[in-house]
């Protein structure tokens, strides 16, 4: 397929805000698409590539190189130049890239150069979000999108069933199933404002302490225990203390869902920028664990042995995870099965839950399957104050004893139209050590720099506590956060988990 038509599809598609429209846009293509190019078609629209960042910046990329002048570029040939640069390495390799990279570009009319600049740095956000996409691949396969999009979660990878349906159609869709060693997409909570008004959303519930760590999918197949993060990315190596927890359990073949904390001397949870810099440390894994060691608690279990979990109520996933962990490796809970005679006692375990220096609790409903990937009302988190999610859009120069460093951020959530909407700014509780963290990451995400703020990928997530919102021409979605602050950076979320432009709304209004 010609890199042309994803290029004017991806044009088409920035240009409606209707989502039904972009869905037939994206069928059509896809059922264009040569099944074996497809998975290619599907990463390039939502933004992504199957390789990672190709490591070509900015620099390289504004340099100027002449169009062709006919559409002769293909997608595969976009795909083999893209896996050459991202395997240049040792002496010279600044050379071969740049021959790489303009032979690319010079092979590209002048939409697709924009097109691809875009791909290349990180840039395509024109609203072929997953979501849609997924319905754009059911509709040119012919298949359900309930079933296509219960396929992805298992997989974990739209773009590889894509490939997989388009070329074999539905029969496709019953061979994908959770294996052990394939992370799935974790089960994911919407928001309450109270403990009492998740318990009269949710019913007979579990409330479980909400720890403050770096969530885990722990998955072992006899000797071979892996571990992946809540966006699938493996980081074994990084916790030892994961991988010898899981081997000394009695079961051969399972997997688990659970965090990873730290702890004080006094027991307290560290906090998590802590957690996080453990994961993400040069230092050799022993002086890590040395200098911070950490602990697994596990809520939930997805398979055991041959039995495949993910549709059984949560009481019954709880039995089977009782079996296998020991209780002072599982996440606190309390059962709530009558929720107006157990008010009080849950209302007791959330007080308990902060003394302990924990961020809130979890309610989840007791007959509710584990629906991987998906944020829905059976499971709920309840914080003591209002938190987003939120995307940093740009960051500008701090000044006196912030000269250097990149302070006051621009916040944005996420838009209807994969777009983000700025909701105000905030230099609010920002640490030095956290100011000096977010100036090399916002660096390494920057795509321009006027001396006074820095523009940003909108990549890096940050949790934001706000006391409200407040109306505000300013910004697009009319509104503004009061008395935002940072809590912290979330390195482990990607800007597709941040909360949107409608989450906010109604948050505002629930308060």
């Amino acid at each position: 397929m010609l890199l042309a038509e994803v290029v004017r599809v991806s044009a088409e598609i920035t240009g409606t805000s209707a989502r039904s429209r972009k869905t037939a846009l994206l069928a059509e293509l896809f059922a264009a698409a040569p099944p074996e190019e497809a998975g290619l078609v599907v990463s390039y629209l939502a933004g992504r590539l199957p390789q990672g960042r190709p490591g070509v910046g900015w620099r390289a990329l504004g340099q100027e190189t002449a169009p062709a002048r006919e559409p002769t570029l293909t997608v595969r040939a976009v795909d083999a130049a893209v896996t050459e640069l991202a395997a240049v390495a040792g002496p010279g390799s600044a050379a071969r890239r740049r021959q790489v990279l303009d032979a690319l570009l010079g092979a590209a009319t002048e939409p697709e150069q924009a097109f691809l600049r875009r791909l290349l740095s990180g840039e395509v956000r024109q609203g072929a979000l997953d979501a849609v996409a997924l319905e754009g691949v059911a509709a040119a396969a012919g298949v359900p999108a309930a079933e296509l999009r219960r396929a992805v979660m298992l997989d974990g990878s739209l773009p590889r069933v894509a490939a997989a349906v388009l070329a074999e159609g539905a029969a496709a869709l019953g061979a994908v199933t959770l294996r052990v060693g394939q992370p799935v997409q974790p089960m994911l909570a919407a928001t309450a404002s109270s403990v009492a008004e998740a318990l009269t959303t949710v019913g007979p519930c579990a409330v479980e302490e909400k720890l403050d760590g770096i969530r885990v999918q722990v998955h072992r197949d006899g000797d071979g225990v892996r571990v992946f993060t809540r966006s699938l990315d493996e980081i074994t190596q990084r916790l030892p203390e994961v991988t010898e927890l899981a081997r000394s359990l009695p079961g051969e073949r399972f997997i688990l869902d659970g965090e990873v904390i730290g702890r004080t001397a006094d027991g307290r949870p560290v906090p998590f920028q802590e957690i996080a810099s453990r994961v993400g440390s040069r230092l050799d894994v022993e002086t890590a664990r040395r200098t911070l060691p950490v602990v697994p608690y596990f809520f939930d279990i997805l398979t055991s042995g041959d039995a495949v979990l993910l549709d059984r109520p949560v009481r019954e996933r709880y039995e089977a995870l009782a079996a296998l962990v020991p209780e002072s490796a599982r996440v606190r809970r309390l059962a709530v099965e009558d929720p107006q005679t157990q008010a009080a006692l849950a209302e007791e375990f959330w007080a308990e839950t902060l003394r302990r220096g924990h961020e809130g609790v979890m309610v989840k409903g007791l007959d509710s399957l584990y629906a991987a990937g998906r944020r829905g009302k059976h499971w709920l988190k309840v914080k003591p104050v209002h938190t987003l999610d939120l995307v940093v859009l740009a960051a500008e120069w701090g000044h006196g004893r912030r000269t250097g460093l990149l302070s006051n951020l621009h916040l944005g959530a996420r838009a209807a139209d994969g777009t983000y909407a700025m909701l105000g700014k905030t230099f609010k509780g920002l640490t030095d050590e956290m100011l000096r963290w977010q100036t090399g990451a916002l660096q390494a995400l920057a795509t321009s720099d006027d001396g006074f703020t820095v523009r940003v990928r909108p990549e890096l997530v940050v949790e934001i506590a706000y006391d409200g919102l407040q109306r505000s021409p300013r910004y697009p979605a009319g509104v503004a956060l009061r008395f935002a602050r940072v809590l912290r950076h979330r390195p482990d979320k990607s800007a597709e988990d941040a909360d949107t432009v409608e989450t906010v709304l109604g948050a505002g209004n629930e308060g």
